[in-house]
């Protein structure tokens, strides 16, 4: 599995994840409830949220529902629904600059 790194972008994710936060992921790694993860949104936007649960798309296509872990902020499920498995692109392991440590399960 390839290794790869995102950059934090907006504070849909605080506490657990600051702008400009940067973190090592593994790509099409599974995902499992309460992990941090890389998807991508229908409309292209590729953001990291909160795995909480498999869900069904509309399609009929296994999916995820994703959350921000600041529900004040940001866009995720709630407003775009489940996000299709094959769009789960990434698990995020750990932050690694410039606050290095474990990222925390929900």
């Amino acid at each position: 599995m390839a290794i790869g790194l995102a950059r934090v972008h907006g504070d849909s994710m605080r506490p657990t994840l600051h702008p400009g936060d940067r973190l090592v992921v593994r790509y099409a790694a599974a995902a499992r409830p309460g992990v941090l993860v890389l998807a991508r949104f229908p409309d292209g936007t590729v953001a990291v949220k909160r795995a909480i649960e498999p869900r069904t798309t509309a399609s009929g296509a296994p999916g995820w529902w994703l959350l921000s872990d600041n529900t004040d902020a940001g866009v995720d499920s709630r407003h775009r629904g489940p996000v299709p498995a094959d769009d789960v692109l990434a698990v995020v392991l750990f932050r690694a600059w410039p606050r290095p440590g474990r990222v925390a399960r929900g």
